[in-house]
């Protein structure tokens, strides 16, 4: 990562999602930039592996973000080994196809826990420090799955699609207190996962026919504007939708 954000150096973060795929770059950008790095993930193995990795101030929790009650308090915990949280990046999500014809309100409610419900209650979790702290900056994450649009993510799509509502909404809510709210949505972003279950000839042709840049979009450059939006060099932008997707059209 080429730009250096001095506000970041020593800051304490916290990352939803974070031993894989888009969160695990995030991880790596952040501690890179100095900051006080804490992470959780439902896969064990892989965020104490990449803690150890990196070592130093980054911190992981084993977590399903799912449980509430348990969620925050591994929010907490955390917390107290970094200091009051500064950015909170609300990264987790998970982009299971599904159909309409064999959707069962579990099924709904579960995607629903999984890809947005956390994203607010890491927000109440971290609010009371943040806002003691200084103020901060929150970076929900959307996806540009709703705006392509994508096959069977219908369920998936309207909750990304929710989460600039969200933002906005708290934005409102939380401006005057120091805390910043924004969106950012990933374009197709190749993470291991997509590589190993949805990438295909076919879809590397709809990705070059599509993208008006070439290339491909990877999780280093969904963690470069994180990095913007979680620094001071952002600290008049608020309520804003940020799109990483090499131009899909």
């Amino acid at each position: 990562m080429d730009a250096r954000y001095a506000s970041l150096k020593g800051r304490p973060v916290f990352i939803s999602g974070g031993a894989s795929g888009i969160g695990e770059g995030l991880v790596r950008a952040f501690a890179e930039q100095g900051a006080r790095v804490a992470f959780v993930d439902i896969a064990a193995a892989q965020g104490e592996e990449l803690a150890a990795e990196l070592g130093g101030d980054v911190f992981f929790a084993q977590c399903d973000v799912t449980d509430t009650v348990a969620y925050q308090a591994a929010i907490h915990a955390l917390a107290e080994k970094t200091g009051p949280f500064r950015v909170l990046l609300n990264n987790a999500a998970h982009d299971e196809r599904h159909q309409l014809e064999t959707l069962t309100p579990e099924y709904f409610d579960g995607r629903v826990a999984v890809n947005f419900k956390h994203m607010f209650f890491a927000v109440q979790a971290v609010l009371p420090g943040m806002v003691a702290a200084g103020g901060g900056s929150v970076v929900n994450f959307g996806s540009t799955s709703w705006m392509m649009p994508s096959r069977h993510l219908s369920v998936y799509a309207a909750l990304k699609a929710g989460v600039h509502g969200m933002s906005r909404a708290l934005a409102k809510d939380h401006g005057k207190m120091g805390v910043r709210f924004n969106t950012l949505l990933p374009g197709w972003t190749m993470t291991k996962r997509q590589l190993d279950l949805w990438v295909t000839p076919e879809s590397e042709k709809e990705i070059d026919a599509n993208q008006l840049l070439p290339g491909r979009v990877m999780p280093v450059d969904i963690a470069a504007m994180a990095l913007f939006l979680a620094s001071e060099d952002s600290k008049m932008i608020t309520g804003k939708e940020f799109i990483v997707d090499a131009g899909w059209i």
